[in-house]
């Protein structure tokens, strides 16, 4: 393949994740490659769950309380949720579950899960996106001699070459976004290719996913946005971005071929930014450590009283502080970060800690 038909980052990786055999449309899906919050423990839907209650309350307790899941794997989170629901039949009566996946809907899905390809309109309840935004496709630049370019991209093997500067749009978003070491933003215009030797900065372009999440926030008509992932603070920007691949639990070289994940990690301030102008509510970003702790998981040990008193208890909260650790873990899932954007009610319910 030659310079010429490389594509832009955007492009390539639209097509690996959701083209036809794309990695998350085809196969086991996302849990079979990588373990997110739902996978690692029932405390994460549990401390939702509670969340959900909070909404609830917040709305009045409404005739239809959604819960809508952006990106919902194959399910799993809904399904934990709805049996945590089923405790409760008078809640239970009144949610309505959708899961939002560009995959074929799992032959096993419980009947109470509605499954879409796009956000319903007029939802009142919760939206969630748990690691949703890291996989909206991108465009990715770099910094050379005379401002940003596109960084080209060949499917079959992840070679890179640079092509084009950056768009206006791009450029702005940088110029805002992604500051550098002389403060510069990209320009207008176009060029042919030049060598990556040339690069003095890398940056992944970040517009595509503030408009995703503010188009998710315009879907809730009252109620709260909820995005949860991996993320940077514009002061805190990594020097060469954070583009990665993920197969069968295993970091790997970020090839667009289909055959394993991309991702890249979420500008949550430029989103937070981007949700907050639709909503015009104020939103709160915080770790993934304080959400779940402001919902009932303190992550804390058992009191070794609880052995004698009652052993097979003891053992399940010890499990349960145990799966709060990897919940928590910096390096890890608790790199997380939590952005609520409450919609058309006041914040106070959602953002107590």
């Amino acid at each position: 393949m030659t310079s010429t038909d490389r594509l832009p980052w955007r492009v390539a990786m639209d097509r690996a994740l959701y083209g036809p055999g794309g990695f998350f449309v085809s196969g086991a899906g996302p849990a079979a490659h990588f373990r997110t919050s739902v996978h690692a423990s029932p405390v994460f839907a549990a401390a939702l769950f509670r969340l959900l209650t909070r909404v609830d309350a917040a709305l009045g307790h409404p005739a239809r309380l959604d819960v809508v899941d952006v990106g919902a794997g194959r399910g799993e989170l809904l399904r934990a949720l709805s049996a945590l629901a089923a405790a409760r039949p008078p809640l239970t009566a009144r949610l309505r579950l959708t899961a939002v996946e560009r995959a074929v809907q799992p032959e096993d899905l419980p009947e109470e899960i509605e499954w879409s390809d796009q956000i319903p309109s007029g939802i009142t309840g919760l939206l969630i996106a748990t690691e949703w935004l890291d996989n909206v496709p991108l465009d990715v630049a770099v910094r050379t001699r005379d401002g940003w370019r596109y960084v080209l991209v060949d499917p079959a093997t992840g070679e890179e070459s640079v092509g084009d500067r950056v768009s206006l749009a791009d450029g702005d978003w940088l110029g805002r976004w992604w500051p550098t070491a002389t403060g510069e933003a990209g320009s207008t215009g176009s060029g042919g290719p030049e060598p990556l030797a040339a690069i003095s900065a890398r940056s992944e372009i970040g517009r595509t996913r503030d408009e995703a999440w503010a188009d998710a926030v315009k879907h809730v008509d009252r109620g709260l946005a909820l995005a949860v992932d991996y993320g940077h603070l514009r002061e805190e920007r990594p020097v060469d971005g954070t583009l990665t691949g993920y197969r069968g639990g295993r970091q790997v070289p970020p090839v667009p071929d289909g055959s394993c994940d991309i991702t890249a990690h979420v500008a949550v301030d430029s989103i937070a930014f981007a949700g907050e102008r639709v909503a015009r509510c104020a939103y709160s970003l915080i770790s993934q450590r304080e959400g779940l702790r402001a919902f009932g998981a303190d992550g804390g040990r058992p009191p070794l009283r609880l052995a004698a008193e009652d052993p097979a208890g003891y053992v399940r909260a010890l499990a349960a502080a145990s799966t709060m650790a990897e919940l928590t873990d910096p390096a890890g899932l608790g790199g997380h970060w939590w952005l609520r954007q409450p919609v058309s009610v006041g914040p106070d319910a959602f953002m107590a800690r």
